[in-house]
């Protein structure tokens, strides 16, 4: 969907397509291939290869510690004496934390540039991690997980804003599912060598160790990444007239909205999932805990096959559809009460269908990101997504609480199904307006 930011003393049409050339964007509003969107020149073609690696790496550090929690939920309910509603608090804590700072933090990126914006967010997710791992008991535990919130209002604006920069514009949506599949590669970190380390050494022991390699990996964002020109400086081009804002508009709002019931659902499942496992079904610790790596892997390949599909004509309608396959993901969750097998085929679909389906919307962010507004219109889609990782477990806690995981998972049926009406409405929206601007 286009948007204008105009203000009454506009330059003509025909002046600003040339404008627009020159500040890397073709007068169909495509950043060019090669040529540097405002502000966002960070990463040159020859560590095109490094800067996915990393961008990967940060993702999956951004949001470490929800999984950690979520695949360790067993050892801190037994160890810390912490109930599932207080375990679910964590989550709501860290993403309402990290809802409330997106907008900021994703003007702070268009400031600054990538390069730094990744460095800070991995030294924060650092600190949260290390001090998840000295956590004497609950009222610690939130505060550190509050801190990791910070990090999470970061990922998503700097790793789009260093895409932006560095990657021709097909290849990038397959680009961004790569890198969007490090969020998955935090979970499968979390739900297998992680939890397996807990196991041996004790979970402490494992997440300090998390905090160890976020540290190594935000010393190589500083030493791989080259710096980039702030969206002030002299020279860079500026975001146009009137176009910063604190709330979505537009398509950005239909995908914050999506986002919002998407986040209430993925967020219950990556918090009780592993709990479910031990408590419900009686799986072992650890294989409760693999629960979350399959997940994890699921997600991986799910992200970056449906990011690779999400051209511009087609990208609208995935998330809905997207949604619709979550529903049966959490309707399997209901099954394996009955069927305890059906966990491990839930699993696989969550990642495939839901997970993916926010790789998908940063893609259409991008595809529809003005000059030097990526990090901006990246945090607004995202606090939606938090806001949801934010409601969804505490309402799925009290029936956990109750031992009423059916009814949970059901709540998160009723999510998915929420997100896939919105998705396909505005896709069908987004087509009726596509054909008006054909006819005219």
């Amino acid at each position: 969907m286009a948007r204008e930011h105009r203000d009454p003393g506009a330059e003509s049409p025909a002046a600003a397509s040339r404008t627009s050339s020159t500040a890397g964007e073709s007068a169909a509003g495509e950043p060019t291939a090669g040529v540097p969107i405002a502000g966002e020149s960070a990463v040159g073609e020859s560590t095109a290869g490094v800067s996915t690696a990393l961008l990967t790496c940060a993702m999956a550090f951004s949001m470490l510690q929800l999984f950690l929690l979520g695949a360790l939920g067993p050892r801190l309910v037994d160890e810390l004496d912490v109930s599932p509603t207080t375990l679910g608090l964590t989550t709501t804590i860290g993403f309402g934390t990290a809802a409330v700072l997106s907008p900021v933090g994703g003007r702070i990126v268009d400031r600054v540039g990538p390069r730094r914006a990744l460095a800070a967010l991995l030294l924060l997710s650092a600190a949260a991690l290390a001090l998840i791992g000295a956590a004497p008991g609950a009222g610690f535990l939130l505060a550190a997980v509050a801190l990791g919130g910070l990090p999470q209002a970061l990922a998503n604006p700097a790793t789009n804003k260093a895409i932006l920069a560095s990657v021709e514009p097909a290849r990038r949506g397959a680009v961004t599912g790569m890198k969007q599949s490090g969020v998955q590669l935090g979970a499968f970190a979390a739900g297998l060598p992680l939890a397996a380390l807990a196991g041996w050494l004790g979970w402490r022991a494992a997440v300090w160790t998390a905090a160890g390699a976020a540290v190594v990996t935000a010393v190589w964002a500083l030493r791989a990444l080259p710096g980039a020109a702030p969206s002030g400086a002299a020279g860079a081009p500026r975001p146009p007239a009137g176009a910063v804002s604190l709330l979505p508009r537009g398509a950005l709002a239909w995908l914050a909205a999506f986002s919002l019931l998407l986040g209430c659902g993925i967020a219950s499942v990556n918090t009780y999932l592993a709990l479910y496992g031990a408590h419900r079904l009686d799986l072992p610790s650890g294989a409760a805990g693999a629960l979350v790596a399959v997940l994890g892997v699921a997600g991986i390949a799910g992200r970056v096959a449906w990011s690779r599909a999400a051209t511009p004509g087609r990208a609208p309608w995935l998330p809905g559809w997207l949604a619709a396959g979550a529903v049966g993901a959490a309707l399997l969750l209901v099954a394996a009460a009955a069927v305890e097998p059906l966990v491990w085929l839930a699993a696989v679909a969550v990642g495939v269908f839901a997970v993916s389906a926010n790789a998908v919307s940063m893609v259409l962010v991008m595809q529809r990101a003005a000059p030097g507004r990526a990090g901006q219109d990246s945090a607004l889609v995202s606090a939606g997504f938090f806001a949801g990782f934010a409601l969804g477990p505490p309402l799925f806690g009290v029936l956990a609480d109750a031992d009423r995981y059916g009814w949970g998972w059901a709540l998160v049926a009723a999510e998915f199904a929420g997100a896939c009406a919105v998705g396909l409405t505005w896709a069908v929206r987004e087509r009726g307006a596509r054909r008006r601007a054909g006819e005219a």
